[in-house]
């Protein structure tokens, strides 16, 4: 049974693109981990990352927690970050369980640090802060963390991205009611709904870089991997073919063949309890 809060429109959202998602999303940077040990003041003993998807934010933390704990309410998700832990020998620190937002399976004042990577917009903010408040030790650090899109490349590439996303939205709303389509809460109100929470004693927002190397086939699929145009397509609808195909053939044009190292920019919204 899925808890108030946790909806199954949301979770099933993500369902059968987990695959996708882990060839092309960016890996979690290693600033997360120097920033919020700095805020906890040393390394922490337990870092629980929810909405962890395929564990590109979980796999992180593996030589720098006592212990990891990705939590996962999508099936197709979770099997795919299990079977990643299953084939790393070194990731004996790293953990996998089915959950959700606002019910933790963690004890109270248990984690020293909790992160959300790309995920906390999806979730009902109020009571998943009230249960990571709870699951928080005195002075651990939440943090959620997300990506600015599109990736910093060039103007007109740039304006294809925002418009294919644009395009899959407003084809998603003529065919879908309100009811019946996942429910995203704005990024750029993420401080805000820490802070109004009370459980916090201190919040900030933090604007890192980071650099990752991309070639055309991987800008693409950075692109494809977004939930509302992975939604047209589960739904097989070919409404977005033409602009897939104009926007695939203007990033090959761009790229010719190189890898280059692009700039991705991350706003982290966090709160020491």
């Amino acid at each position: 049974m899925i808890p108030a809060g946790n909806s199954k429109k949301n979770i099933d959202r993500f369902l059968g693109f987990q695959d996708e998602y882990d060839r092309y999303r960016p890996e979690a940077p290693a600033m997360v981990i120097k920033l919020l040990t700095q805020y906890l003041g040393h390394s922490p003993a337990l870092v629980a990352d929810i909405g962890c998807g395929t564990g590109l934010s979980t796999f992180l933390w593996k030589d720098s927690a006592g212990s990891v704990v990705g939590i996962e309410p999508n099936p197709d998700m979770l099997g795919k970050a299990l079977d990643k832990l299953r084939r790393d020998p070194d990731a004996a620190a790293i953990s996998f369980v089915q959950g959700f937002s606002n019910q933790l399976p963690l004890d109270s004042g248990s984690a020293d640090i909790i992160t959300c990577s790309q995920s906390f917009h999806w979730m009902e903010p109020v009571s998943t802060l009230q249960d990571i408040a709870r699951c928080l030790r005195k002075g651990g650090v939440f943090a959620a963390y997300d990506c600015d899109w599109p990736l910093v490349l060039q103007p007109e590439i740039e304006d294809r991205y925002n418009h294919l996303i644009h395009a899959a939205d407003a084809h998603l709303a003529s065919l879908l009611p309100d009811a019946e389509r996942a429910h995203k809460w704005d990024t750029e109100g993420h401080l805000a709904r820490i802070q109004a929470s009370g459980a916090f004693s201190f919040t900030r927002e933090i604007v890192f870089h980071n650099l990752e190397s991309c070639d055309a086939e991987r800008y693409v699929g950075l692109t494809l991997s977004q939930g509302g145009i992975q939604a047209v397509l589960k739904l097989g609808s070919s409404v977005l073919n033409e602009e897939i195909a104009e926007f695939t053939a203007a990033v090959e044009e761009y790229f010719q063949g190189r890898t280059l190292e692009v700039l991705i920019s991350y706003r982290m919204r966090l709160g020491v309890k």
